[in-house]
């Protein structure tokens, strides 16, 4: 993973510009298991504070040796088919490719709680240690945005919100979220694909809670469950 992507995805909040869907075919296959088949209002509501579900998010290590034995097995189809080494260099270069892009989802998805702010022109999605994502509810072009690191899109696809972000290195992330119609449950589906190459899928489910004041800071772990102490006086604003 080069520099550029690391210091891009620390660094730079997620601009509002249309959806070019037709750019980024790969990155659509995945289906998400909260969204699929649900019926409600066009803009479901998003608000709220949540903290990461362990038990039903997946494992990332667990997901890329799924996605690695799913290859393998086209690869040994392939060889048996006794087509050219051209496929077995490609599929090799894939599970590279995979590897990279598991890592990256892993990283982009550490955070443990996030805040949703919605409005009536815009949601904003607060992620603990890292950039907000934030896209317009308003179908205008006029908020398109590119910059040398790439281009950033998001939108409406029937009740999911989609943020799409092209790397100037030909890296493709995807986010996309999703609410249960208890308002309850918030799923997170997050592909990160280059050109020519399988996506990586991983999915985040996130559960409605109560927030604690700003002077408290929380943290959602695996083995203890909710662990909060108070912030440093310094550490406000931050």
């Amino acid at each position: 993973m080069s520099a550029k992507t690391f210091a891009f995805l620390r660094t730079s909040h997620i601009i509002v510009v249309l959806l070019n869907w037709a750019c980024m075919p790969l990155l659509f296959a995945a289906e998400d298991p909260i969204a699929n088949g649900r019926k409600g209002p066009l803009r479901p509501n998003f608000e709220g504070s949540w903290e990461k579900d362990f038990a039903r998010s997946d494992k990332w290590d667990e997901e890329l040796q799924r996605t690695i034995d799913q290859l393998n097995r086209e690869m040994e189809r392939s060889q048996g088919r006794g087509d050219s080494g051209a496929g077995y260099s490609s599929s090799r270069r894939n599970a590279g490719n995979l590897i990279s892009h598991a890592r990256l989802a892993e990283l982009i998805t550490r955070q443990t709680t996030m805040r949703i702010i919605q409005t009536d022109d815009e949601v904003r999605i607060e992620r603990q240690g890292d950039a907000a994502l934030i896209c317009s509810t308003l179908n205008s072009d006029a908020n398109s945005f590119e910059s040398p690191h790439g281009q950033e899109y998001c939108g409406w696809e029937r009740q999911q919100l989609v943020f799409q972000i092209a790397l100037a290195d030909g890296v493709y992330i995807e986010h996309r979220f999703s609410v249960d119609p208890s308002g309850d449950s918030l799923s997170m589906l997050t592909s990160v694909s280059s050109r020519n190459s399988l996506p990586f899928n991983l999915i985040t489910f996130y559960n409605a809670y109560d927030a604690p004041e700003d002077g408290i800071h929380c943290v959602q772990t695996l083995s203890r469950g909710r662990v909060c102490s108070a912030r440093n006086p310094e550490d406000f604003g931050n």
